[in-house]
């Protein structure tokens, strides 16, 4: 089985976030913080009826931070990863648990194979560059990680794939006749046209007097109250300043095999955007010099910070004073609310978490890495949560009026055109005749299969999901009900089943089966995994948390 571990990679990966979020590394349990002498036992629950050891869990949880650090490149958790971080590790004892009941075992060199392409991959996403097993075993070490850790793992993990194929064998069980059946209910397309009714062409029919106005200004003043707000003091480190420094270490090295090799690994969809190959190796290209730009940029600002953090009591002011001195220039952001980052800041979520805990006693933050640099920064002011008057925001106030009325109106029209359409149908009148009596023009769109995914130039006016909920449910030759949009409505007219092409089902049809049986199977093992898991463990860690999988839609697909 293992001698196609290289070649299904990528799905390997699949499998495991399939059972966990994968989105932080080196978060250490609140109970790790505690000092043993000072507290009793800690009861983390039973496996089995055992009870579970903390030396046991707190083991495993290496294992959870070490996959975190791998799947990431080292990128920090945020705060969902935190906290489905205790179920995590509960689910991969049992797993571990279960590969020592059935006797697993690896054989060392497929562990060290494998291993090493694990962490030269974590290695490249981190920016650390074609790296030696020596440099690498320092690294790992340097981010709280032993060579033994690893080794441990690695192991778990192969193990976990003869439990897939143990336990989810019957996923793989499709017939021919069943995957070309699937094949063609996917790709089955229907031809079809809409009326749309949107609020676009009814707005210069609305009017606007002082009393709607202000009334629906009254009716909405929750929507207008401006949510307290933070603004601070910055300094930036800019990836710009450190881009050709990386571009320098990177020519030291074979990039283009690098950037090859992950195109490999990664496969043609990674980078939704890029239109070809040679697109997707380009953004590839510059991903690992901005890792490794991003990792100078967090040297310097690390240096910057120390001395600033390491003040007895830091204020606010004590930013502008070390920028100075370090010839660095402080910016203020614009006031932001916790929904949102600050405009012109290209920021993530941490930033925003990060401003809204400064406070007089702890007024300085960072360093706080975003895509176009890394940011220390220091609280400038709060601003008090306020109902803004509506002359103060009258322009905002009467657009929202203007597109509230056209979309009434447009939903109005809709429903006034779908009855005269359904007397006319009726009457035997065709689809595209009661069209054109009406002066109406519907739109042609693009052939709907369950397996589109795409809605080229109608992606902002319509779901797709929508539309194919509805196509999917009338016959050939119907139309619906008006369907209601963001932006009005719509009347689906189905016209005809577009013949499937056969040249294509036969050349797609290979790669289709694998993806399906794989998919099968993950669905088997995790049916398998839930039950046994609620059976076997009980803890209070669990309580909060959301039971684990119990199979997927392909399956319930395949049964009808």
């Amino acid at each position: 089985m293992f001698g196609t571990i290289r070649r299904h990679q990528k799905w390997l990966w699949g499998v495991i976030i399939t059972l966990t979020v994968t989105s932080f590394v080196i978060y250490f349990s609140p109970y790790s913080k505690m000092n043993m002498e000072r507290r009793g036992p800690v009861d983390l629950g039973t496996m089995n009826g055992q009870r579970i050891s903390e030396e046991t869990f707190w083991n495993t949880e290496r294992e959870i931070e070490l996959r975190y650090f791998i799947a990431t490149g080292g990128r920090q958790p945020d705060q969902e990863a935190k906290q489905s971080f205790e179920r995590e590790t509960l689910q991969w004892l049992f797993l571990i648990d279960k590969e020592n009941q059935y006797g697993t075992y690896i054989a060392p060199a497929m562990v060290a194979e494998v291993a090493r392409n694990m962490i030269f991959s974590a290695l490249q996403r981190a920016g650390a560059g074609n790296v030696s097993p020596e440099s690498a075993a320092r690294l790992l070490e340097a981010s709280g990680f032993r060579s033994l850790d690893l080794e441990r793992y690695v192991r778990h993990y192969l193990a976990l794939q003869e439990l897939i194929a143990a336990f989810g064998v019957s996923g793989q069980l499709a017939t021919p006749q069943e995957i070309r059946d699937l094949y063609a209910r996917e790709h089955q397309a229907l031809a079809t046209e809409a009326l749309f009714f949107n609020a676009s062409n009814y707005l210069a029919k609305v009017t606007v007097t002082p009393e709607a106005l202000s009334q629906f200004y009254s009716n909405q003043m929750a929507e207008y109250r401006v949510p307290e707000r933070v603004q601070v003091n910055y300094v930036k480190f800019p990836l710009t300043n450190y881009w050709a420094k990386a571009e320098q270490f990177w020519s030291k090295t074979n990039l283009d095999e690098i950037v090859e090799a992950n195109y490999q690994r990664l496969g043609t969809n990674y980078y939704k955007d890029a239109k070809t190959p040679a697109q997707a190796r380009a953004t590839m290209r510059d991903d690992i010099i901005r890792q490794r730009a991003l990792m100078d940029a967090r040297r310097q600002a690390n240096d910057f910070a120390r001395p600033l953090f390491d003040l007895p009591e830091p204020r606010a002011e004590d930013l502008r004073l070390f920028a100075k001195t370090n010839g660095l220039k402080v910016e203020v952001s614009e006031p932001f609310d916790q929904e949102h980052t600050p405009k012109g800041l290209e920021v993530e979520e941490d930033f925003t978490s990060a401003a809204f805990r400064l406070s007089a006693d702890q007024p300085l933050a960072g360093p706080l890495a975003g895509a176009d640099g890394v940011y220390v920064i220091a609280l400038d002011k709060r601003l008090p949560e306020e109902q803004p008057s509506l002359d103060r925001i009258r322009d905002r106030v009467t657009a929202d009026f203007k597109t509230e009325q056209a979309r009434t109106l447009a939903r109005q029209a809709g429903i006034a055109v779908h009855g005269t359409l359904t007397n006319r149908l009726a009457q035997g009148v065709s689809f595209p005749a009661f069209c054109a009596e009406a002066k109406l023009k519907p739109v042609a769109l693009p052939p709907l299969s369950l397996g589109s995914r795409e809605l080229p130039g109608l992606d902002q006016v319509v779901s797709l999901n929508l539309l194919k909920q509805v196509a999917f449910s009338m016959p050939v030759g119907k139309v619906s009900n008006v369907q209601w949009t963001a932006d009005g409505g719509f009347i689906l007219f189905v016209k005809s089943r577009l013949p499937l092409d056969e040249n294509k089902m036969q050349a797609d049809l290979p790669a289709f089966a694998q993806s399906l049986r794989q998919q099968w199977q993950m669905e088997a093992f995790n049916e398998w995994f839930g039950q046994q898991f609620a059976k076997s463990v009980r803890s209070r860690l669990l309580d909060r948390k959301e039971a684990p999988s119990q199979g997927g839609s392909a399956r319930k697909v395949r049964k009808s």
